[in-house]
């Protein structure tokens, strides 16, 4: 996944800790991924397995484009992830249909395959 980067939303990381489809797409794709299969009943264990491959940022880092991200998106609780988007222009995984028309590339549990493999 040299070079490759994506934002990831709520729903993403949720279905990380308890779907295998998006946990087996983020250990495919990831240098570092630990490629164990997740027991759904330690979601702890899970988080943890995503945290090694997935970058936080706190939402002070995101405040000067909160105000654009605000302006283009519909859900007002989604501007962090649409805010990271645009400042590292990239594209966003998510199944949430207020991220598309915002002006982002976005790709879907359906798609995301294609970016990763591409």
């Amino acid at each position: 996944m040299e070079g490759k980067r994506l934002v990831l939303d709520a729903t993403i990381l949720i279905r990380g800790c308890f779907g295998r489809r998006v946990r087996a797409l983020l250990a495919d794709h990831a240098d570092q991924a630990d490629r164990r299969g997740l027991d759904a009943a330690i979601c702890m264990e899970a988080l943890h397995s995503l945290l090694s491959i997935v970058q936080v940022v706190d939402d002070e880092l995101l405040q000067h484009a909160r105000d654009e991200a605000l302006a283009r998106i519909r859900d007002p609780e989604d501007w962090p992830t649409l805010a990271l988007s645009l400042q590292l222009e990239c594209a966003v995984w998510t199944e949430d249909q207020d991220f598309f028309g915002t002006g982002v590339a976005t790709w879907t549990c359906a798609t995301v395959e294609r970016y990763l493999r591409g």
